[in-house]
């Protein structure tokens, strides 16, 4: 279909750093089974939507500064969806 290249920048953005959370956490506390979307969902409704067609095609016109506040701002969700995660778990 001609829509399916359309993304929210922001998913990638977060999906990497979760996965660089879960890197530097090592044998932390686990996490309970659907947490890893639960967080992705948590940070991604924190955060603006930015559509692209191709990340390439924003990050070209990105300034750094740009940049670095979407990386912070990505930074400070996923830490804040870690924690809510962490301090209220499903009792499936």
């Amino acid at each position: 279909m001609i829509l399916d290249n359309i993304h929210n920048h922001y998913e990638k953005l977060v999906f990497e750093a979760i996965q660089r959370r879960l890197a530097t956490d090592g044998e932390g506390e686990p996490l309970a089974e659907g947490a890893l979307e639960d967080i992705a969902c948590l940070a991604l409704n924190h955060l603006p939507t930015r559509y692209v067609r191709h990340s390439v095609d924003l990050v070209f016109y990105l300034t750094p500064d740009e940049q670095a506040s979407m990386e912070r701002q990505v930074a400070a969700a996923v830490a804040e969806a870690f924690e809510q995660v962490r301090s209220h778990p499903h009792a499936d």
